[in-house]
């Protein structure tokens, strides 16, 4: 959390006194005491992240009010390296009460340990399947794959992490024993599979096994003969930093996914994070000029190789609903509640994940503008959703949320709202 900073808070008055702004007035626009603004200008109280947000936008401080309370010592996420990418085995662990693990384990380790129970990068079967086989579990597991993602949105990740990362293994493992035309499409299919699996083991908290996971997608879709992927991963890799509140590497990551070789989708998805990134940073007209250049580009996306598309499949107008989660981080929550509510009407009710996602964001705004009742009552029915789905993405927001309304603990709405929601708020455990 922040600390107490003189330097904030003078700047914060001076700003506010060249806006011609009392501090009741100021109050009434972050929607935060005027007790608590006062401490905060005399260096007395830290500001939290969202009052920051807040008052830079009221201000019109185009993120320099950010800029001062920013971390300088946050980690940075490294690159993968060689020792975390070469691992080329994959144990899974059952326990007695059915709780599953699944782990890269390297080769010394294995001979180490004597474990014989492995998925193996290299298959030492002898013969080849028949054509029909391969094209056979091509077309299974693409149909699966598209019913994978629709549980995906009902149900905790550790319940399909074991059949995915399998199938993943299948498709691997075919791959080696098929003619070349066949062999690129499964390794396609395959990277598809893990990059999944990189989602949603990020959807677990764990941040270090879905980058590889996901480092595990770039290489099946490089054997492939797809080198477009890796630069896909990076967006990935952002999306880990943005839940850092990293703005700087999010946006860096982000930018290195847009050369012009790349495919429109990929480009138009790092352009979504980079605005994301710039939202994070206060700074308005760059996270909307890259909101503009994701529209573009989205717009021009073709993909004729019949694999699944990279990215959401949930999402009607992705762009117009993270306009919307960019507006909260910008401290405009009144303008994100609008946009938010347009897209959430658009989202099918199946997608349980996707609504509880946005739809944490959607209550954040309604809090951070004033709104508690109006935003208890939206949370209130996501409860089941989040409970059901354990994202630990989502909870970052939900914690958020739990941070605004304990400020407003008065409320009957708050009151009642309370005790599950401070359950919930708790990161989850798999």
């Amino acid at each position: 959390m922040p600390q107490p900073s003189t330097g904030f808070g003078e700047e914060l008055r001076k700003r506010r006194l060249e806006a011609g702004l009392s501090l009741t007035a100021l109050s009434g626009a972050v929607h935060y005491s005027k007790a608590q603004l006062s401490k905060v200008e005399r260096g007395i109280k830290a500001p939290s992240r969202d009052l920051v947000r807040l008052c830079d936008a009221a201000l019109g401080a185009d993120g320099a009010l950010i800029a001062l309370v920013v971390q300088d010592d946050a980690d940075t996420l490294a690159e993968p390296t060689a020792s975390q990418v070469a691992e080329e085995n994959w144990i899974m662990q059952l326990s007695p009460d059915g709780q599953n693990h699944f782990q890269p384990v390297g080769r010394r380790e294995v001979l180490g340990t004597g474990v014989a129970s492995l998925m193996t990068w290299r298959s030492d079967r002898t013969g080849s399947p028949s054509p029909a086989t391969g094209a056979g579990m091509l077309e299974a597991s693409r149909s699966l794959f598209t019913h994978y993602r629709k549980l995906g949105q009902t149900v905790e990740p550790g319940l399909l992490l074991p059949v995915l990362i399998a199938q993943t293994h299948t498709l691997r493992e075919l791959s080696a024993q098929t003619d070349t035309g066949t062999r690129r499409q499964l390794l396609a299919l395959g990277s598809r599979y893990a990059e999944y699996v990189g989602w949603l083991v990020q959807e677990t908290g764990d941040e270090r096994a879905a980058l590889w996971w996901t480092q595990r997608a770039v290489d099946l879709a490089a054997a492939g003969g797809d080198q477009a992927l890796a630069s896909y991963a990076l967006v990935r890799r952002a999306l880990v930093t943005l839940y850092r509140e990293d703005a700087k590497q999010t946006v860096a990551l982000a930018r290195r996914a847009q050369s012009s070789t790349l495919p429109p989708r990929i480009r138009g998805l790092a352009a979504q994070r980079e605005a994301q990134g710039h939202a994070l940073a206060g700074d308005l007209n760059a996270c909307l000029h890259a909101l503009d250049r994701a529209r573009a580009l989205l717009a021009r996306q073709e993909d004729g190789s019949g694999e699944p598309v990279i990215g959401t499949m949930h999402l009607p107008d992705p762009v117009s609903m993270v306009t919307g989660w960019c507006l909260v981080d910008l401290g405009r929550p009144r303008e994100a509640c609008e946009e938010l509510d347009r897209q959430l009407a658009l989202v099918g009710q199946e997608a349980v994940r996707t609504q509880v996602r946005y739809g944490v964001r959607r209550a954040l705004a309604y809090a951070a503008a004033g709104e508690i009742d109006h935003a208890c009552a939206l949370t209130s029915p996501l409860l089941d959703g989040l409970a059901a789905v354990r994202s630990a993405t989502v909870t970052i927001d939900l914690q958020r949320l739990a941070r605004v309304l304990a400020r407003h603990s008065d409320h009957p709405s708050v009151r009642l709202l309370g005790p599950r929601l401070g359950t919930l708020s708790r990161l989850p455990t798999f």
